[in-house]
């Protein structure tokens, strides 16, 4: 009976060594950048033994893709049909990187590589997408153009993001937020307008 009190319950022990792993891959990836991490850094800097970090993650691929799952739930707490401006996540995820700040510099920074950044600009795509496609009439097919629009939006968010995790920019969220928006808006409208006009 008085055994039990001071356990901590399995699901709590889960999600406290599954954290410590992810926080050693931003670590790592801050002193050393992600192609260089490997397994063996993880399990050491996180304190884990090699059986317990496999019981969670199959690879450092694995404890990077559940790393950047937090940054894919913000955006898609942003329903994709709704009356509020276009690409409404803007700013609520300006604002969670920059309370993130190492997250942010480890996961969208020039130390991340290669595939942090594929991963990224997937995710990303994915919800311009979904933005574009509720903006856009369902009566007719969208445009032939979509694909190239969407690459353009999530490009020139990625690199803003990029060179603001880098410290390459100093500026507030808000102000980030108004720079992207000033840029991609405008031209978006105006695809918008076009295929409306097409009905």
């Amino acid at each position: 009976m008085f055994g039990n009190r001071g356990r901590e319950s399995p699901d709590r022990r889960v999600r406290r060594t599954r954290r410590a792993i992810r926080q050693a891959l931003v670590d790592l990836i801050l002193i050393k950048g992600y192609e260089a991490v490997t397994v063996t850094d993880l399990i050491n800097r996180a304190d884990v033994g090699r059986s317990t970090f496999y019981a969670h993650f199959a690879d450092k691929e694995e404890v990077l893709f559940s790393s950047l799952d937090e940054l894919a739930e913000l955006l898609r707490l942003v329903p994709a049909a709704r009356s509020g401006p276009l690409l409404s996540f803007s700013l609520p995820l300006f604002e969670h990187l920059h309370e993130q700040r190492r997250l942010a510099r480890a996961l969208l920074g020039r130390r991340g590589g290669a595939v942090v950044r594929l991963r990224g600009e997937q995710i990303m795509a994915a919800v311009v997408r979904a933005e574009l496609m509720a903006a856009l009439p369902s009566e007719i097919p969208p445009p032939a153009s979509l694909n190239m629009t969407v690459t353009c939006v999530t490009g020139a968010f990625m690199a803003l993001m990029r060179r603001w995790a880098d410290g390459e920019l100093v500026a507030t969220p808000a102000e980030m937020d108004e720079a992207f928006r000033a840029v991609v808006i405008p031209g978006l409208d105006a695809i918008l307008i076009t295929h409306r006009g097409s009905l």
